[in-house]
């Protein structure tokens, strides 16, 4: 008993002394110490690498921003009200959406697979970078459509970003592109027309990646299906551009699709077979690092990023 009050006394007299010390930091204005470092900001890792059977996949942000008024992009066809009782739901404001623009790479193990190019050369050069890449190591650039967020890395100043590559397209979609008088197209894609080759829904890029028919968003859009030892993944690019106010809604339309009617149908056509078939996918827009599941909900589909389940 006498011990504990000996340590009683003791703490008693420490507090004690403390208080001045306390008293006179107090009145001089400062505060307790807290962290040297600076505040940093937000971030993002910029790549997300993965296995797929034999292959090694690599998703690459080559930027992200906000975007105003989401209900000008997504829902034109629904109210004020549906798109805000939705979006509450979901937890989501309706005055911003946080944009994503990430190209895949795909490393067959013969071949370097670029799936389009990013917003601009810096932006995707310093994702690969990143993610242990060079821009010459690149053998095969694919461009899912023509839209500027995709194809406005493939050069600067003329020189093309990945200048050892072969480029391919789609068919149906360059030749709508090339009648268009796009800036975007005679910048970036016209100039190098000798260095593409172009293909239709079925057809390869390479053993394992094959070209599906995506129609709507542009004309000539295309996803891909990427298979190796029994292993699959769909990348959908633009086909469904949100978690919600496209995947989970199919039939809203979005300002972005030329043909906003065979969009839908897209939608519904390939979102059906990837949750059909329990297979990951890859959405071009969707946050990051874009990898996903699928599943059947209500009159649309229920999206979850993947976690951990496509890495094992």
């Amino acid at each position: 008993m006498s011990h504990s009050i000996r340590l009683t006394r003791r703490r008693a007299l420490a507090g004690a002394a403390a208080l001045p010390l306390a008293g006179m930091a107090l009145a001089a204005g400062t505060r307790p110490a807290r962290a040297g470092a600076a505040m940093l900001g937000p971030s993002i890792a910029p790549w997300h690498r993965f296995t797929l059977g034999e292959f090694e996949v690599t998703t690459l942000l080559s930027g992200t921003s906000p975007r105003p008024d989401p209900h000008g992009i997504f829902g034109l066809n629904v109210s004020e009200e549906r798109f805000r009782e939705v979006s509450e739901a979901a937890m989501l404001p309706t005055d911003v959406a946080q944009f994503f623009f990430t190209p895949t790479v795909v490393n067959t193990g013969a071949e370097l697979i670029l799936f389009d190019t990013g917003l601009n050369p810096g932006g995707i050069t310093a994702a690969l970078a990143a993610a242990g890449y060079t821009p010459e190591q690149v053998d095969t650039v694919v461009i899912t459509h023509m839209h500027g967020d995709h194809i406005g890395g493939m050069q600067e100043g003329g020189n093309l970003t990945f200048a050892n590559a072969r480029y391919v397209t789609g068919a149906v979609e360059h030749n709508w592109w090339s009648q268009a008088n796009d800036d975007g197209f005679n910048t970036n894609v016209a100039p190098f027309n000798d260095r593409f080759s172009f293909l239709d829904p079925g057809q390869d890029v390479a053993t394992g990646i094959t070209a599906l028919d995506a129609k709507g968003h542009t004309p000539g859009h295309m996803a891909f299906r990427i298979e190796s030892a029994g292993k699959g993944l769909v990348l959908i690019a633009d086909a469904a551009n949100h978690p919600v106010w496209s995947l989970a809604h199919p039939d809203w339309e979005v300002s972005f699709d030329a043909n906003k009617q065979d969009a839908a149908a897209t939608r519904r056509n390939l979102l059906g077979m990837i949750a059909g078939e329990r297979l990951p996918m890859i959405g071009y827009h969707m946050p990051f690092p874009a990898v996903g599941y699928v599943e059947s909900s209500g009159s649309g589909f229920r999206y979850e990023a993947a976690g951990y389940r496509h890495m094992v």
